[in-house]
């Protein structure tokens, strides 16, 4: 279904079984069986597979040893049926609610590959920080934590660092972070602590380096705006302060992630199909493993030559992988992959151009009233358009 979002779910099984002289079945038919199915055989997949998959050879996936990670959420809209509003919600607007119900979501990332590595699934009511902590199990050693400003706070740092992953974080405008030592690089060491009681009383601080800088380029967005960054790597030769501004937007990649997987891969107006909430969860589920493989075969295909997954084509790849998919044999599947992976490392990019776009849409209001409730199911015809008719002499 996440593969080739744009076929009705009997065309995906027609794809998948060429040969087969009987008709697909109905759509009724994998109805009934994705609610046999239910979430957890496809929640367990994903905890099995979705894990880093960038080996320290692979260009773009560290900074000094570490494994870049980022932490950043979304929302997907949903369709609009009774069930799914109330199981996930509207955002509410100034003027009324949202056209269509919206779940959040909240990923772990490996900035390097795009793969999504951990994923928390709430309805939109739920703020991204009270989603946190099933994510941060996935966090170990050997990684660096990249994260918004939005998640700033003290029992985040604490936890992260307490699982023995490093992080670089931008601080919010009004945070307190008063210099204690001027390092030699322009960073400066500071505490962050738990309450406003332990800052006065300077006790269950923990210390964090703080770099902070703008930009002087009169093209760009945010020119002369002060950013603050922080980090546990205290010491300047893990992380000059020149670089890490360098390192710290990375976690753009995610955004990028994000969009592979709402805009190319689903490519629907409306990104998840499913009309009840067990089967939004249950797609969900099935459209990051869906990523998951092509980002895989992206990064065996980008290993082989090395050069960086972030260099191939996303789009390209998918395509190659829709077409190939239904000659993979059963058990000689060796040369199939090979073949694959082959293909797949012929679609690069051309080098990223450095620029920037405004957050604009283009067409913002209609000129059609909005749906209603009442429009969703309106009184149907009671007879035949030929018998309705009626001549006027």
């Amino acid at each position: 279904m996440a593969l080739f979002a744009a076929d009705s779910i009997p065309k995906v099984w027609r794809r998948l079984h060429p040969g087969r002289d009987e008709p697909e079945p109905d759509d009724s038919a994998f109805t009934q069986a994705r609610k046999r199915l239910g979430v957890a055989p496809l929640r367990q997949l994903f905890l099995q597979l979705a894990r880093p998959m960038a080996t320290h050879p692979t260009r773009g996936a560290f900074y000094g040893g570490w494994r870049l990670m980022g932490i950043d959420g979304t929302t997907l809209d949903l369709p609009d049926t009774p069930a799914n509003a109330r199981a996930f919600g509207r955002p509410k607007g100034p003027r009324a609610d949202a056209a269509f119900p919206q779940v959040r979501l909240l990923a772990l990332c490996e900035l390097g590959t795009h793969a999504v590595c951990g994923l928390a699934i709430k309805p939109i009511c739920h703020g991204e920080t009270s989603m946190l902590g099933q994510l941060l199990d996935d966090l170990g050693p050997g990684m660096l934590l990249i994260w918004d400003r939005g998640f700033f706070g003290f029992e985040l740092i604490d936890s992260v660092c307490s699982r023995g992953a490093h992080l670089l974080a931008r601080a919010k405008s009004n945070a307190i972070l008063r210099p204690i030592c001027h390092l030699a690089d322009g960073s400066y060491l500071a505490r962050v602590y738990p309450t406003q009681a332990d800052r006065r009383r300077d006790t269950r601080g923990r210390e964090v380096r703080v770099i902070e800088y703008t930009h002087d380029d009169p093209n760009r967005p945010g020119v002369g705006q002060r950013h603050r960054l922080i980090t546990d790597l205290l010491n300047p030769a893990d992380l000059p302060a020149l670089e890490a501004p360098l390192a710290y937007h990375e976690r753009w990649e995610e955004e990028l992630a994000f969009d592979e997987i709402k805009t190319h891969l689903s490519g629907r107006a409306v990104p998840i199909r499913s009309k009840t909430p067990s089967g939004v969860v249950q797609e969900i589920y099935g459209l990051m493993l869906a990523h998951y493989v092509v980002r895989r075969v992206m990064h065996d295909a980008a290993a082989v030559s090395m050069h960086d997954p972030d260099r191939l084509s996303f789009i390209d790849s998918l395509r190659v992988l829709r077409c190939r998919l239904p000659e993979s044999p059963g058990l000689e599947i060796e040369p199939w992959y090979r073949s694959l992976l082959k293909e797949v490392r012929r679609q690069e990019l051309r080098p990223r151009q450095d620029r920037w776009y405004a957050r604009v849409i283009k067409r913002k209001m209609s000129n059609w009233k909005k749906k209603r409730p009442e429009h969703l199911r309106p009184p149907q015809p009671t007879k035949t358009f030929r018998d309705a008719v009626v001549l006027l002499i």
